[in-house]
């Protein structure tokens, strides 16, 4: 069933297949926080969620896709956008996972949709980049890179950014998906570009963050990270914090261009490619060596680690007093982010690489069998 009418048929669908109960209402009756639009949540990737989830989790529902799912789902007015390895983007009604729609590309869709504006931003394994018209499910536009994209769509005033492998940082414009610039870097971009205060935050596969300029693309400034990364660098305010296959944790002062702070583990080094979420005075980031860190974001003390039984490369999500991150394993864990303790799981059968969507009370999973979930109040 096609979206015809615009938005506010699903959400009408989801208020009913939930129950009023469930629903965090404004005083007009409208669902609070009901999106998710984009990778991480927002354009300064830090990966926290405004809205609530119950202490104990349920399986609302869950669909068989038919390839892994390492794509993180946006979710807006109601819908979930999903890209997988079986060349799809798929369009979920949110209340009861039923597809609604899918847009085929040619290669397996690993970059996570971007949702703006009626149109959904995402990136193929062929470095085609898409923008989908939400309400036709046909290309409004595309855009050819020279490699594969695995990095997500970031959007301000009217621009979408993405990297592709093939070194470039791309800034098209929303409109007719023309090129407004590109800045070429020293090796593959893997992590999604951050955006704060007209300026773009880059790290990339040639051991740099880069700090551009929106509107041009002319750099700023660059600063060593000493070793490659493939996540995507998390802002607040000057500061920006992101990992290395190096094996270090690094908090950045962008505005100053240096290194203020930078943890690695003397006794267990892996690399990080998770990217982390940042709440109050607290980043905390998965690594390859299975665990949940998390720091203290002034000084990178460690104030915490938790122990999966698989590597954590995707990006924790925070909702209210809990991280939520997938692990290798095949759990979804829920851990404390005051004390790093375990408050609840789920085994889903497979590994997850993909990382949690959380929107009107509810998280979105998906993983490497192809499952996605939907998890919401017991």
């Amino acid at each position: 069933m096609p979206i015809i009418d615009g938005a506010n048929l699903y959400v009408f669908a989801y208020a009913l297949a939930l129950g009023a109960a469930d629903l965090p209402t404004s005083s007009g009756g409208a669902p609070l926080h009901s999106n998710w639009s984009m990778f991480r949540g927002n354009p300064q990737q830090t990966g926290v969620s405004p809205s609530t989830l119950p202490d104990k989790l349920a399986v609302r529902w869950k669909v068989e896709l038919k390839e892994p799912v390492t794509s993180t789902a946006a979710i807006v007015d109601g819908v979930v956008y999903v890209g997988a390895d079986d060349n799809a983007l798929h369009a979920l009604d949110f209340a009861t996972g039923t597809e609604l729609w899918q847009y085929e590309a040619k290669e397996a869709i690993r970059s996570s949709p971007a949702v703006i504006d009626g149109v959904v931003y995402f990136g193929d394994q062929e470095g085609v980049f898409h923008a989908v018209n939400i309400h036709t499910h046909q290309a409004k536009w595309t855009f050819k890179s020279d490699a594969e994209i695995v990095s997500s769509a970031n959007y301000d005033s009217g621009r979408v950014l993405f990297g592709s492998y093939d070194a470039f940082v791309y800034c098209l414009s929303a409109n007719d998906g023309n090129l407004l610039w590109k800045f070429e870097t020293g090796g593959r971009v893997h992590g999604s570009p951050g955006i704060i205060d007209g300026q773009v935050l880059v790290a990339g596969c040639d051991e740099h963050l880069h700090l551009l300029k929106l509107s041009d693309g002319k750099e700023v400034l660059r600063v060593s990270m000493g070793s490659v990364s493939g996540a995507s660098a998390a802002i607040v305010d000057s500061k920006v914090y992101v990992g290395t296959y190096g094996h270090q944790f690094l908090g950045i002062d962008w505005k100053a261009g240096q290194v203020l702070w930078t943890h690695e583990d003397p006794d267990r080094q892996f690399p990080i490619l998770s990217s982390a979420a940042v709440k109050d005075e607290s980043v905390i980031v998965g690594g390859r060596d299975k665990r949940l860190h998390a720091f203290d974001r002034q000084t990178g003390q460690p104030r915490w680690s938790f122990v999966t039984n698989g590597r954590i490369d995707g990006s924790p999500v925070v909702v209210g007093s809990r991280a939520f991150v997938g692990s290798a394993d095949g759990n979804l864990y829920a851990v404390d982010i005051a004390t790093g303790k375990e408050s609840w799981r789920f085994e889903t059968g497979a590994p997850i690489s993909a990382s949690p969507s959380v929107a009107g009370g509810c998280l979105i999973i998906g993983n490497e069998d192809g499952v996605v979930y939907c998890f919401c109040g017991s």
